[in-house]
């Protein structure tokens, strides 16, 4: 039989954080570099046609993942979330590796994160070093996280909601200059001539599997709302009208983003590392447009920043909870905030600082694709997790009309998330710009199971609050 560690009722996060919170968090965590950057990237790689089915079966995966993390989260709104549910349903080695790998990559991306808004600070301030800025976001969303988590949840809203509106008037202007109801500086109308037949697909069809981790990427934190699920109020109700606003507007923000710059832009125009939607703005004659987007992507990037440390700093708790990180960090404040795992979570974040002394795309792919390796990991992970759920929950007397949020189609919608995964991982093998990260990757997962079983595996643990006894 397996231990449980007891978790003091005096040690358990505040549930205040709002429906409008949880909406905006996840929603917040996938508006990022990803939209603003890796859109561009994609479309010059795979072209207009490629990019669309990259999304759109991305958008599938995405629909299968969040409602296998829905059906989790409502029956079991706990902190640790995927983590947690893998410890519990499939092993405690696969949810200790799954819980570090996550943590790693979020907490890594947050440091890259803080130095791309110190080179974005550039514009405004071009003798002022990177580093300085870089010091000055890191101290403010510290503070931020810091405080409680309604501060953070807080700041979170009113970033990410800059972002939706700021997306909002780009595709209404980029749908106007499209049609020449906006005349463009350097070109005529388009209307949709870049959206031939002959150009959606110029590298061919196979390119799209092999640009799909672009696309895992982009749609990473959406899984956050899992996550949040231990401090979200009335997380019955909250948490599945949460899943169902984010898919729709995540995929309609990134399908909306994609046709618009594909109709305006030729492929051979768009790349990685200068923004299309700077580009547009400033092409439509509109006042200090340079301005207005670098500050709406600086905000993009430092709200997806605040997401990774939420996310990292929370996980790490529920893990220190569950004995499978130091103890330390489950410790909270008086204001209920884990500030030892959020310390430990900062620290580990600035190592990717250095990433600002190495600019060349293949560096920016690779860590796109290891960040994207260890969400399709995770995204895996939750869709065996809610697999074994079922199993467990009817095996042991439970009725499915009692839970309160279902999968449908069960047990396809895991099965075929779970191939879909595959599928993806299997084909960064013949990318050599993405082979490395794969071999990383897959390396520190396995890593991870090998290390809980040599050390950890005597000590049976198994999450607080678990209901049905789990053999490793």
């Amino acid at each position: 039989m397996l231990k449980t560690p007891e978790v003091p009722a005096t040690n358990q996060l505040n549930r205040s954080m709002k429906s409008r919170h949880l909406f905006m968090l996840s929603l917040g965590g996938v508006i990022g570099t990803g939209l603003f950057l890796n859109v561009g990237y994609t479309i010059n790689q795979s072209g207009a046609g490629g990019a669309l089915i990259g999304y759109l079966i991305g958008g599938l995966i995405l629909y299968m993942v969040m409602v296998c993390l829905g059906e989790l989260a409502v029956h079991m709104p706990v902190t640790g979330s995927f983590q947690t549910y893998a410890t519990r349903y499939i092993s405690p080695s696969a949810g200790f590796s799954l819980g570090w790998m996550y943590f790693v990559g979020s907490a890594a991306t947050a440091g890259v994160e803080f130095t791309a808004a110190g080179i974005l600070m550039k514009y405004w301030f071009p003798e002022t070093p990177i580093w300085i800025w870089c010091a000055f976001f890191v101290v403010l969303l510290f503070a931020l996280n810091a405080l409680t988590t309604r501060g953070f949840a807080e700041a979170e809203f009113w970033f990410a909601g800059i972002k939706v509106v700021a997306l909002l008037l780009f595709i209404g202007i980029g749908a106007a200059a499209i049609f020449g109801l906006i005349p463009l500086s350097d070109r005529p109308a388009p209307f949709m001539d870049n959206l031939a037949p002959t150009g959606l697909f110029p590298a061919g069809i196979a390119i799209i599997f092999i640009t799909m981790m672009n696309v895992i990427f982009s749609y990473q934190g959406s899984e956050l709302v899992g996550i949040a699920a231990g401090e979200t109020e009335n997380p019955e109700k909250n948490i599945p009208r949460a899943i169902r606003n984010i898919l729709v507007r995540i995929i309609v923000f990134y399908i909306a983003s994609i046709i618009i710059l594909s109709a305006i832009f030729p492929a051979s125009e768009l790349g990685l590392m200068t923004s299309p939607f700077v580009t547009l703005m400033e092409m439509a004659g509109i006042p200090y447009a340079g301005s207005i987007m670098n500050f709406v992507i600086l905000t993009a990037i430092l709200s997806v920043g605040n997401s990774c440390l939420y996310a990292s700093t929370r996980l790490l708790w529920a893990m220190a909870n569950e004995g499978m990180a130091p103890r330390i960090f489950s410790t909270l404040t008086k204001r209920k905030v884990p500030l030892a795992a959020l310390i430990f979570t900062m620290m580990f974040s600035l190592l990717s600082l250095l990433t600002s002394v190495m600019k060349a795309d293949t560096v920016f792919i690779l860590l796109m694709s290891i960040a994207g390796i260890s969400v399709t990991i995770s995204w895996m992970g939750i869709a065996t997790s809610q697999l074994m759920f079922r199993r467990h929950y009817v095996k042991s007397g439970g009725d499915i009309d009692d839970l309160k949020f279902k999968v449908p189609f069960y047990p396809f919608i895991p099965i075929f998330c779970i191939a879909f995964c595959l599928l993806i991982l299997g084909f960064l093998a013949f990318d050599p710009t993405q082979r490395i990260g794969l071999l990383y990757g897959v390396g520190f997962f396995v890593a991870c199971m090998v290390f809980y079983k040599v050390k950890l595996a005597k000590k049976n643990i198994v999450p607080a609050g678990a209901e049905v006894e789990t053999v490793e």
